[in-house]
């Protein structure tokens, strides 16, 4: 039990990182283990075991006396056996802990956590889709790809990803998916309505480990003052796993490339910038005759209060300007202006040219140069 929240023992993850590989007859994540046997006659031979610490006891004395033993394991609506070995768990430093790895795989080595039945269903959820447990389809070999030519002809710029995301985690004792995803939704409608042209990719579930650190202080028995530090001093690390909800989004139906180039005796790049309440960085107003007019940022600004629409920014010098995360206090983590202003700034004292990417609606018209083709137009589905 963790609190008043049951938990069994159940394969958190795995060490095999090649998931083609994985087959139904290795431990997978979301498995329950109900028990272990040395031989698999019948169900009784089976011993269970209520905490991983105690699993771990059990692993090791069988260990002692077979080189392969079997487990039993909960896998959606059915109990399936599978034969494994013990080998020592190696992340554990403090003791001398057991684990177990599929027989066919040395590499496929499963981690042991205590969690909840709805933690064990979300992995073996994700076990279902890596895992065709009817058919393993035809066999694959390996391919050469040209990744440099490839990245350098399709993506607006080789140094990002054209889809971006941001996490959302639970608030403080919130339990379920259904309150992130509603904070998420309301979060993604609101930017679309405020006039960012966000396309929508996908929304998914994401387990999220948190390790706490605790120190544990001592007192001095002859001052009774408490030790912050001192060599009795020990400290503890706790792990709690939570659900949080990703959506995925391009930026726009395309991105433009805009090169914002100074002349001389210009100070500034002619562009003011503001923050958005869903922390997007948006263009509001642009000075004519200067760079970010020459540009063409002045003319998509036109088109886009035409439509009541934003120019947002998505790049700057080919870092993401996009938010990235909703903490468990519901702040959104999102680019800093200052941090903005001071590169813009940096680069005019220089007189060095600036490359920013905006977000381009249906009805924009390409004022600039893009470097690339297909990632970077990428349309919804129809």
């Amino acid at each position: 039990m963790r609190g008043n929240i049951q938990t069994v023992v159940c394969v958190k993850q795995v060490k095999q990182d090649a998931h083609e590989e994985w087959d139904k007859k290795m431990p997978l994540p979301g498995d329950i283990i109900e028990g272990v046997a040395e031989d698999a006659v019948d169900d009784d031979s089976f011993m269970s075991a209520k905490l991983r610490s105690e699993l771990c006891s059990l692993l090791g004395k069988i260990s002692r006396e077979a080189d392969f033993i079997w487990m039993k394991v909960r896998r959606g609506g059915s109990t399936v056996k599978l034969q494994v070995c013990v080998v020592a768990d190696r992340c554990s430093k403090l003791q001398r802990n057991f684990t177990v790895r599929a027989a066919s795989d040395e590499r496929h080595i499963a981690v042991l956590a205590d969690l909840t039945f709805e933690q064990c269903f979300e992995l073996q959820e994700m076990s279902r889709k890596v895992v065709n447990l009817d058919s393993k389809g035809f066999h694959q070999k390996a391919m050469k790809y040209d990744w440099k030519k490839k990245v350098g002809t399709y993506l607006p710029d080789n140094r990002c990803t054209v889809v971006s995301s941001i996490l959302f985690m639970p608030l403080a004792n919130e339990g379920g998916i259904e309150f992130p995803t509603v904070r998420a939704m309301a979060w993604f409608s609101a930017a679309v309505s405020s006039g960012i042209p966000l396309v929508f990719v996908n929304i998914q579930s994401e387990i999220i480990t948190l390790y706490f650190h605790f120190l544990l202080k001592t007192r001095n028995h002859v001052t009774g003052k408490e030790l912050t530090w001192g060599r009795r001093q020990t400290s503890n690390t706790s792990l709690n796993i939570v659900q949080g909800i990703r959506i995925w989004f391009l930026p726009g139906v395309a991105e433009e490339t805009l090169e914002l180039c100074p002349q001389s005796g210009e100070t500034r790049y002619g562009m003011d910038i503001r923050r958005t309440e869903e922390g997007f960085i948006c263009i509001y107003s642009v000075s004519k005759g200067t760079a970010a007019d020459r540009a063409g940022l002045n003319h998509l600004l036109e088109q886009a209060n035409e439509t009541r629409n934003l120019v947002v920014m998505s790049r700057l010098q080919g870092k993401s300007l996009m938010p990235s995360i909703v903490d468990s206090e519901g702040l959104i983590h999102c680019c800093d202006n200052a941090d903005i202003k001071e590169t813009l700034i940096s680069a005019m004292d220089i007189m060095e040219s600036i490359q920013l990417h905006v977000m381009s609606y249906p009805n924009h018209i390409n004022v600039g140069t893009p470097l690339a083709t297909g990632a970077a137009i990428l349309k919804p589905p129809i």
